[in-house]
């Protein structure tokens, strides 16, 4: 899952948030000496993508890509499945999108000294680009899409992938429909768990 998942998913302890959100700019094991929300984030966060990326319906989703766009469909499906949340977020959450977006962006704002040194350029883009809100819009998701592949070593279709989305779009909702509330439920599982002990 992407930013704006990781974010719901956190939500509503801001110090779960932060972790959740900038868990994709840490490795190995989880920093003893942050906050034990922090820490719970972070794990959550990973225990998140474990179980997306085992879930039955992704795992389908996945299939539905051609090489040499199925070898970067997990990445694809991230973002889609934040502009599918994005776009139907009454169905998922409590209050405005836009809201919350600003949420996000206020908890990474005020907390700088807490960033990895790898997320500084993440936060102030998040913001000038008002994300995660215009995650709803597939322009959005065409340029996300685009700056991905920029990123990457190696030469790849994600520039290319957006039309391909949109071709499989009746597939994808159902998928992500069928997902989405069993990966809330699991999410709200291991936070209990997590509350006792938090593994590294």
């Amino acid at each position: 899952m992407n930013h704006l998942a990781h974010a719901l998913l956190g939500a509503p302890d801001a110090d779960v948030m932060f972790g959740s959100l900038i868990a994709d700019f840490l490795r190995g094991a989880v920093d003893p000496a942050l906050p034990h929300g922090v820490r719970t984030g972070i794990a959550l966060h990973r225990a998140v993508d474990r179980y997306t990326d085992a879930h039955p319906q992704v795992v389908a989703a996945r299939s539905l890509f051609d090489p040499p766009l199925r070898r970067y469909a997990g990445i694809v499906l991230d973002v889609w499945f934040d502009h599918l949340l994005a776009r139907d977020w009454p169905q998922y959450a409590d209050g405005s999108l836009h809201a919350f977006s600003h949420v996000v962006q206020d908890l990474l704002g005020t907390r700088p000294a807490e960033l990895p040194p790898r997320m500084h350029h993440f936060a102030r883009y998040l913001r000038a680009h008002d994300l995660p809100e215009a995650y709803r819009d597939a322009a959005t998701i065409a340029a996300a899409l685009h700056g991905l592949s920029q990123r990457l070593n190696r030469a790849n279709p994600l520039a290319e992938a957006l039309p391909v989305l949109q071709a499989h779009a009746g597939a994808l909702d159902h998928a992500f429909a069928a997902f989405f509330p069993d990966l809330v439920a699991h999410a709200e599982r291991e936070r209990a768990r997590f509350a006792l002990n938090i593994p590294d």
